[in-house]
This record gives structure tokens, sequence and C-alpha cells, in this order.
């Protein structure tokens, strides 16, 4: 297995999102369901190879495949690729996304039936799926953000998809909105790096992290800053307002966006950074704490609830804390555990 199978696993729904937008929906709007079996074939593709790509990390040396890497901007020393990395924490994440949302769409089939918004439905959650799968499988903060930003926006499209509702628009604005707010802390926290250290590049900063080259405040402050994202994501508190609105949505979206996979994107940067947070007490304090407010926080607000999705949504962030709780102490294992496990159950 080469790096060119880490593309096929995220074009194949991006492929599947062109395709219904530019083909299906002009031309073949009256067979709606043509759109479901395009995004079910798609990501079920995406879910064997990423399959494949978990045992072939399972046999490899060291549990990584290396790294796909091509250049895109050169600034001055700063030089920025696009590439992927397929380790341990990247397969295992693979087959929660594939596999969670294959089964979601096969759902949905039967779920969005008769709805007039059928093929703009499986279009935004081919998307969606796409943008998620790039944010795991990124090498470089800067392809990071960018795939994060793509699950915010498909995170908007899907809240609001019957927007002709006035609380499911406005739950779509509050998410956006929220969720903007804690990505500003991780912008800065990535202008910051590209600035004082000249690269944006994971392995390269863990390196450096550990090396103690990135260290002292200039640590705590990256560390701090990328959290803040994570924390906007993953309803974390005082960032947990929008997820119990966000159930606004069908109830598909609110499984996968909003119980399974973009509400652990958080979690995942947290995990994917763990290095660099392990080297920060304070970052790492911070995490715990802050988890560990949310569980208890959110399991409490979820007992005076008596809407079963706005429980659903309480339950999720008391998780996603645990989740935190768990990475905060140094149960790295036990955290990204509890994120697949959470996303199945």
């Amino acid at each position: 297995m080469g790096p060119e199978i880490a593309w096929l696993i995220l074009l194949l729904p991006l492929f599947s999102f062109l395709i219904i937008s530019l083909v299906v929906r002009p031309f073949f709007n009256n067979q709606p369901k043509v759109a479901g079996y395009i995004t079910i074939a798609a990501i079920g593709g995406a879910f064997l190879l990423s399959v494949w790509a978990l045992t072939a990390v399972i046999g490899a040396k060291e549990h990584t495949l290396g790294v796909s890497q091509f250049g895109w901007i050169k600034i001055g020393t700063l030089e920025l690729k696009l590439g992927f990395t397929i380790d341990s924490l990247t397969a295992v994440m693979l087959v929660v996304v594939t596999g969670v949302s294959t089964l979601i769409q096969i759902y949905s089939l039967g779920y969005m039936h008769g709805d007039p918004g059928y093929p703009r439905y499986f279009a935004f959650m081919s998307l969606f799926t796409a943008s998620m799968l790039g944010l795991v499988m990124a090498s470089n903060l800067i392809m990071v953000y960018f795939f994060w930003e793509g699950v915010g926006l498909c995170s908007y499209l899907l809240i609001g998809f019957w927007f002709q509702r006035p609380s499911a628009a406005n739950a779509a604005k509050k998410a956006f909105i929220v969720t903007r707010l804690g990505d500003f802390g991780f912008l800065i926290a990535i202008l910051f790096l590209v600035t004082g250290y000249n690269t944006v590049d994971i392995a390269e900063l863990q390196h450096m992290a550990l090396a103690g080259t990135l260290g002292g405040v200039a640590l705590t402050v990256a560390a701090i800053g990328v959290f803040c994202g994570a924390a906007g994501k993953s309803a974390q508190f005082p960032l947990h307002v929008w997820l119990p609105d966000a159930m606004e949505g069908p109830t598909p979206v609110s499984a996968l966006i909003h119980a399974a996979t973009m509400v652990a994107a958080g979690v995942y940067l947290v995990a994917r950074m763990f290095p660099i947070f392990a080297s920060s007490e304070t970052a790492i304090t911070t995490v715990a704490i802050i988890g560990g407010i949310t569980s208890l926080m959110a399991a409490t607000m979820g007992l005076v609830m008596n809407d079963y999705k706005r429980i659903v949504a309480y339950s999720t962030i008391s998780q996603l804390g645990y989740m935190m709780l768990g990475l905060g102490v140094g149960g790295y294992v036990a955290g990204v555990f509890h994120l697949m496990n959470h996303a199945f159950f």
C-alpha cells in the first residue's frame, strides 16, 4: 500500500460531492435516490481503503506508513507542503469516520425519503466526510485548519438544512459563530508558530517540543491556542452552548456530526499534538480541568432536559469532557479509545 491510497480515501467522498452537485442535481433531480447510492458507494469505498490502511499500519515498522508530501508555497525560508500522514492514530480515526459515516448514509436513504432537498443532503454529507478525512490525515497545521473550517462549514449547512424553520437557521448561525471564537485561538497559535519557529509541520513541532527547542512560555501559548480551537469544536466549557441547539438538523446529521465525528475533531487534535501538550504542565492541566468541568456540568444539565435529542447532546458533551480529561491526565490510549467507543455507541 502506497501513499497514493491516502489521497484516494479523501478523493472518493470529494468526487461524490462534485458528481452530486454538478451532475445529479441539475440532470437527475427526478431520481434523487441516485445521490444516496453514489454517496454510499464513495464512502463505503473509503471505508474499505481505511480498513486496508489500518491493517497496513499494524504490520508496518513503527506503525507508520510514511508521509506523502508535495511542495505548495515557499515564502522566504518558510516552505508549506501538501501532505498526509498515516500512523496508528490516523488509521483508527479513518476507520471510525468512514465506518460510522457509511452506516449513517445507508440509514439516511430511508430517513430522508421524500424530502425535497434529498440530493443536497447527500452532497453536503459527502463534503463533510471528505473534510473530516482531510483533517484526520493532514500532516501540517495549515492543512488541518483548512479542513477544520471545511468541517465547520458543513456543520452550518447541515444544522440549517431545513432553513425554512427559524429555529434551524438560528441554530446553524449560533454553531458557526461560537466555534469561530475557538478557531480564532487556533489561528493565533498557527501564526505564532509560523513567525516564531518557521514551521507548522506536526511531526517537526512534536520533535522540537520533545527536544526542548520549543519550550517555556512559547510552548504553552501555542498549546493553549490549539486547545481553544479544540474546545470550540468539541463543545468544551464555556464554548459548549452551540451543541444542544445543533440538534435542529436532521437526526442522521446529529448522529454523524454532533455525536460521532466532528465533535471528536477537537479531542483528535489534542491527541495528535499530545507531545506538545505533555511538554507544558500548564497546557496539559488546562485540558484536564476544562474536560473535568465539562463532563460534570453537561451531565447535570442533561438531567433536567425533557427533549430527547437535547439529552443526547448533553450526554455527548459530557463524554467529550471525559475524553479531554483522559488526555489531560496523560491517558492518551484511554482518551482515544473512548473517542472510538463513543463514536460507535
